[in-house]
């Protein structure tokens, strides 16, 4: 006899690209390091700042260079984690 399990309509994680995840732990590992964990959720302005960090990485990243001087850690993952912190702010904008 077969099991049955109702998962069909529940989120699917094994849908994302965990070794790329890693990289945007690594940057949020180091942003903790050097202000505060969860430091991001209090940035004044964050909406304005954080869209701005998240083009300077794009476009940093377009024009061939990899990965951010002062980290290491790849330009796309620090702009995958700008528009995650964006993605937060914005669910909370109009609450």
């Amino acid at each position: 006899m077969k099991g049955v399990k109702y998962d069909k309509e529940k989120r699917n994680w094994s849908l994302l690209p965990f070794n790329e995840l890693n990289d945007v732990v690594d940057v949020m590992t180091v942003g903790a390091k050097k202000y505060e964990r969860d430091n991001w959720m209090r940035v004044p302005n964050a909406r304005d700042r954080y869209f701005s960090a998240t083009m300077r990485h794009l476009v940093a990243w377009w024009n061939g260079e990899r990965d951010d001087e002062e980290t290491g850690k790849s330009h796309l993952a620090h702009a995958v984690c700008c528009i995650l912190f964006l993605m937060w702010h914005d669910k909370r904008r109009n609450k």
